[in-house]
């Protein structure tokens, strides 16, 4: 089978990479194709993973649309070389639409309620399966297969990510020192239009009141503040999981860094204007994590969790009771997509077959 995969975001990589080594392992062949950003070309050469470029795309919104039109051809032009079997993404308008104009199967994951407004223009309707959380709050249709698990699992799941410890001397605390991760985001996606998070004056509060009890990094998406270069973390792409993994706790405005958190038994603060997807209410739920709107009540959300005894074993627990019942995700995927479309009609019928795959 010929496989296309569009890639997007740096977690996307993570997303599918380890369904590629899976399925290549089987004589599977994959074309990838990615945006251009350097975070995204280092992990890709980490896990040699060959893909073709269509470009950084664009920030305005008459610029993404453009954008759209010329990733569409560009798709095209790559897929017609490739004569792919099937299409795979994250819910890429430009993979789902040239899959659509080719007559050939795109299959989407979701587990972003608040871009549903936009796939369901651009991308659902040239899809043929949308793969979406248990927990996903919104009803997609006959398309959409629930899974009892989080996307993150993908790469996270116990069975296939182990944290290392090494990331202590790379990271200056060869003492297994306490630290604290903050991650900002550069607000360019086009669901982040008009949206916020946290504040120039409560990164500094939050930043002075961590540094009292950890060393802090910061994780940015974009160019970090003068007043903070200090403490930027400098490591591999590749081994932020472990530098996430180890941390005492998490403040950020990044969903998909939140969620790594918790899976990873992490205590985390999300604040972020836009509402709580599926997988952080399911973790609010667990009391993992706290979610906030704006800066209002982060500073002293953040005070209790330092004074909080044994915080980390116990979100560790409450973690452990979450993903109880989860499934693995790369396995269902894998054979989903080696059993298409006999598989959707399993899934259709049978929704509890996914229990297979754990």
């Amino acid at each position: 089978m010929k496989i296309i995969i569009d890639i997007g975001h740096p977690g996307h990589v993570h997303y599918f990479r380890n369904l590629y080594a899976t399925l290549s392992q089987k004589g599977h062949e994959f074309l990838f194709i990615s945006r251009k950003r350097e975070v995204i070309e280092k992990l890709m050469q980490f896990y040699e993973i060959q893909y073709i470029s269509r470009g950084k795309g664009k920030n305005s919104k008459w610029g993404k649309l453009a954008y759209m039109i010329y990733a569409d051809f560009f798709i095209l032009k790559a897929s017609l070389k490739f004569n792919p079997d099937l299409f795979l993404s994250f819910s890429s308008p430009y993979a789902a639409q040239t899959a659509f104009i080719m007559g050939v199967p795109h299959i989407a994951l979701n587990d972003t309620e608040h871009t549903d407004k936009i796939h369901k223009r651009f991308t659902y309707p040239f899809t043929k399966a949308i793969i979406t959380p248990m927990s996903y709050q919104n009803n997609l249709g006959v398309k959409q297969i629930r899974l009892n698990c989080v996307i993150e699992t993908l790469y996270l799941h116990p069975n296939q990510f182990n944290p290392n410890p090494s990331i202590y001397e790379l990271l200056g605390l060869p003492n297994k020192g306490k630290y604290a991760i903050i991650r900002f985001v550069s607000w360019n996606a086009f669901h982040d239009t008009n949206q916020q998070g946290l504040s120039i004056q409560l990164k500094r509060q939050i930043i002075k009141l961590l540094e009292i009890h950890y060393k802090v990094f910061i994780s940015s998406e974009t160019k970090i503040e003068p007043e903070f270069e200090e403490y930027q973390i400098k490591i591999p792409p590749e081994r932020m999981h472990d530098a996430l993994a180890f941390a005492s706790v998490f403040v950020g405005e990044s969903g998909t860094m939140a969620s790594e958190c918790v899976q990873l038994g992490v205590p985390t603060i999300y604040v972020n204007s836009l509402p709580l997807m599926c997988y952080l209410n399911l973790a609010q739920e667990h009391g993992i994590l706290k979610h906030f709107k704006n800066d209002e009540g982060v500073l002293k959300h953040l005070e209790i969790l330092i004074k909080t005894a044994k915080l980390k074993d116990n979100v560790r627990e409450k973690r452990d009771s979450m993903i109880k019942d989860f499934i693995n995700p790369t396995k269902f995927l894998a054979w989903f997509i080696e059993n298409y479309p006999d598989s959707f009609e399993t899934m259709r019928i049978n929704p509890e077959y996914q229990y297979h795959f754990r």
